[in-house]
């Protein structure tokens, strides 16, 4: 039997460790609703379990400079910045932060609880990352009408 042939998930030839934001989404294992409740009219944000060991992660990593956890994916900014070639530290990629991310929150939760791979979106200047800044302090308040939104 031969298997489906995945859709290639990165822009071809790009190089993820440049600097720059970086906008991704993980989606939760068969989207399942096990991070966090949003809750009331204000749609506050609770956490379940796995989402404060998800939040404990996403805190610790510099690198994310804005995330929302959502009941069954995250959304975050990440920013590369390797520094100067005097001074810098060893370049991350958004790849390698994501790995790290995912191993983290699954040897302590004791099973992986993510999809593989993720989606990202380079943001391309200061209107992008304001958009999805916005996009990010609002996506609680549209959950419902969000495209990984299901009963």
């Amino acid at each position: 039997m031969e298997l489906p042939k995945r859709k290639p998930t990165r822009l071809k030839d790009y190089d993820y460790s440049q600097n720059g934001y970086y906008f991704i989404t993980i989606c939760t294992k068969e989207k399942q609703k096990i991070l966090c409740n949003i809750v009331g009219d204000d749609a506050h944000i609770v956490p379940k379990e796995y989402g404060q060991t998800v939040e404990k992660y996403l805190c610790s990593e510099n690198q994310i400079e804005k995330y929302v956890i959502m009941p069954n994916h995250i959304h975050m900014i990440i920013k590369i910045d390797s520094g100067t070639m005097w001074a810098s530290s060893p370049t991350k990629s958004v790849s390698n932060i994501i790995r790290s991310f995912k191993t983290l929150v699954t040897k302590e939760i004791g099973k992986p609880i993510f999809q593989r791979s993720f989606h990202d979106h380079i943001i391309r200047g200061e209107q992008d990352y304001k958009e999805i800044w916005s996009y990010i302090d609002s996506n609680p308040m549209r959950w419902k009408e969000d495209k990984f939104y299901n009963e």
